[in-house]
């Protein structure tokens, strides 16, 4: 059954979208899922179409800035405490009590905020490839192209220049990957290609609003059945700190995901395995 687009407003009046994939049950477990920085809800579609087939309704929001989510007039609100507010929004309006989260980079960060924040409200929590120390280069990386491409002229403009941005990331792309990813990213007006985020977000980047104290929102926690997943590429999360993690949090079940950087599209063969044991399992 394909999602249901949802709209919903923030409590500072941004008009918000989520992707509702239901249910057979009205009581079916919620799985929220939470993409990257200069992401949408689009990257979990193949994630969403598993769970929703093993009973389980999923969230799939697009972030203000994002996707079909308005773009927010003051850039200084691009940054993760109002991203977790617009999420309780979320779930408040739907009437979602406890919910299961699996979480991209920010959206990993997102999803620990809101645990260590509600405790009780999240029930199981899954990290892709993020953790309490984001290492310099990851973060240089990344601030290098957030909000600085300018729209491609054509589709394979827009292919060729995700595939040079992305190649240490995903080594083992081939072309139709990388098609796939431009679809899952971009938008298309008066026929050029754009990122389909607002440029502006890099002002958090910029400003380090984007990364907030971590080690005590893990530790807050720490009871919480937690997945790491991590690229064994990826210039952001360290082998070191997933080694911290593991003995600072002992219930942590943490999986290497082989050829990726930062970070694995949740589609690998090891992602898969370990997404289905952790939260699809009966």
């Amino acid at each position: 059954m394909p999602p249901i687009p949802r709209y919903f407003h923030s409590d500072d009046g941004l008009r918000l979208h989520v992707a509702d994939w239901l249910a057979p049950r009205a009581d079916a477990p919620v799985l929220l899922c939470l993409p990257g920085l200069t992401r949408n809800g689009r990257d979990f579609a193949r994630l969403a179409q598993r769970a929703q087939a093993a009973g389980w309704r999923v969230l799939c929001p697009d972030q203000r800035g994002r996707g079909l989510s308005e773009r927010d007039p003051d850039p200084r609100r691009y940054r993760p405490d109002r991203y977790v507010a617009d999420m309780l929004t979320l779930l408040d309006q739907l009437g979602v009590a406890q919910v299961s989260i699996v979480g991209t980079s920010l959206g990993g960060m997102m999803g620990t905020m809101l645990a260590a924040m509600q405790p009780g409200r999240v029930q199981r929590l899954v990290l892709n490839d993020v953790g309490p120390v984001l290492e310099a280069q990851g973060l240089a990386r990344i601030a290098g192209y957030v909000g600085q491409q300018p729209p491609a002229d054509s589709l394979d403009d827009a292919i060729a220049r995700t595939a040079r941005t992305q190649a240490t990331v995903f080594p083992d792309f081939d072309p139709a990957d990388w098609c796939q990813m431009v679809a899952d990213t971009h938008r298309v007006e008066d026929g050029q290609w754009w990122p389909d985020y607002d440029p502006a977000i890099a002002q958090g980047l910029a400003n380090g609003s984007a990364t907030p104290p971590l080690w005590p929102l893990f530790d807050a926690a720490r009871d919480l059945p937690m997945l790491l997943l991590r690229g064994a590429l990826s210039d952001l999360l360290s082998a070191d700190t997933v080694a911290a993690m593991r003995d600072r949090l002992p219930q942590l079940q943490a999986v290497e995901v082989p050829q990726r950087g930062h970070a694995p599209t949740l589609n690998e063969a090891q992602a898969r395995a370990a997404l289905d044991a952790f939260l699809l399992a009966p």
